[in-house]
């Protein structure tokens, strides 16, 4: 498996190659089929629109969760193009985090004037 490091550095690289190919503004679904095609370009397993139930109770309910982007069954990539980040936004990453059991996920906001750390792109650990 690849080190989860290398595997964000990789992530952020497409991310990157994506905003500067489309630019701001297109829904998310565009941003998400362009991203796992950049990724499954520099050879990472990539599932999109990852089922994620809620287990209550011992029972697994599906209840229409979706992981936008799960990369090497490691990282959870939660795609938006949204004015602005919000807390909830962040909220939703870490609960899909703690549903799926992964440790690292990753938050971006392609609908940004420019994909700027910490404003557009966010790095969540469980």
């Amino acid at each position: 498996m690849m080190e989860l490091n290398e595997l964000s550095y990789k992530i952020r690289g497409a991310i990157f190659a994506v905003y500067n190919e489309l630019g701001p503004g297109l829904l998310e679904h565009v941003y998400e089929a362009t991203l796992a095609f950049e990724l499954r370009k520099v050879g990472l397993k990539v599932k999109t629109q990852v089922a994620l139930p809620v287990i209550y109770k011992e029972v697994a309910l599906e209840i229409g969760y979706r992981i936008d982007l799960l990369v090497e069954n490691q990282i959870v990539i939660e795609i938006k193009s949204v004015e602005n980040l919000h807390d909830v936004h962040k909220k939703q990453l870490l609960t899909y985090l703690k549903l799926s059991g992964k440790k690292i996920g990753i938050l971006v906001n392609f609908n940004s004037y420019k994909l700027v750390d910490k404003e557009s792109i966010i790095r969540i650990i469980n």
